[in-house]
């Protein structure tokens, strides 16, 4: 009697598309970490660049994944591990070479907390999407200021400088102190505004496309200084988030009025 041999198992194929967001992950993460070298030869101006394209290829890999229906746990988990080096290690490295290194081992320890306090942000948005019940407002607003802001707002000191000159915001204690209160608000549970269930009128796609058009023209020609406003913009809407997410919440409590209550109570109670 012969025995045939045991059947080689085939490989299932993937379309080249599934492999796109993660490609997309991976040039992100090869482009943030590509700062610190570019940092440690003096080319602070190139290691922006790298950090600016990470954060560009962050907002597309995931859009994308979800866009061709590919989401995976392994593609979750690699953007997840990418996000602590370009948003947590980077942007912390790239600090300390240019100024905070002269605080010695104080600076030391301030580029271990931003990067630990990335590490608990992240982990902490990645323990929120596996909750069986999401809060109500979590589609809304972000606890905390999540990695990516987190990590393209602690380089505002190094925009500054490139802007309006050295000498006063390459100060190694204002540029640690900075780095300082970025990583407790990381860690912290401000709210903060969540773009991501923004939706628009139909009647304002074109006008939203010419913005995109004017903002790409802005951060070629005018790169620092568009960089710069953009960051304060954002560091001036968290009160705001935080007072939005006051008013939500109230509403929430307070929860639905009868017709009654909606037509005899006209002023609204927030």
């Amino acid at each position: 009697m012969m025995v045939r041999p045991p059947r080689r198992r085939r490989l299932r194929a993937l379309p080249v598309n599934h492999l796109l967001p993660n490609m997309l992950t991976v040039f992100g993460l090869c482009s943030g970490f590509s700062a610190v070298h570019f940092a440690f030869q003096d080319r602070y101006e190139t290691a922006l660049v790298c950090l600016l394209l990470a954060v560009i290829l962050d907002a597309l890999d995931g859009r994308l994944a979800r866009l061709l229906r590919v989401t995976s746990e392994f593609g979750a988990q690699l953007d997840s591990l990418a996000d602590i080096v370009n948003f947590g290690v980077a942007p912390a490295l790239v600090l300390y070479s240019w100024s905070v290194n002269q605080l010695g081992n104080l600076g030391w320890v301030l580029v271990l907390l931003f990067v630990v306090c990335c590490a608990l942000r992240l982990a902490r948005f990645n323990a929120g999407l596996n909750a069986p019940e999401p809060t109500p407002l979590s589609s809304a607003f972000f606890t905390g200021v999540p990695a990516p802001a987190g990590g393209g707002v602690v380089i505002l000191p190094m925009l500054l400088s490139f802007t309006m000159g050295p000498g006063w915001f390459d100060q190694p204690i204002l540029v640690g102190m900075h780095m300082l209160v970025m990583a407790l608000m990381m860690a912290s549970r401000i709210p903060t505004y969540s773009v991501k269930r923004f939706r628009l009128m139909q009647d304002h796609v074109v006008p939203a496309l010419l913005a995109v058009a004017l903002l790409a023209a802005l951060l070629v020609t005018f790169t620092w200084w568009t960089l710069t406003v953009l960051i304060i913009a954002y560091l001036a809407s968290i009160p705001f988030s935080c007072l939005a997410y006051r008013r939500a919440k109230r509403a929430l409590a307070l929860g639905p009025q009868s017709p009654a209550e909606s037509e005899s109570d006209r002023v609204d109670p927030s």
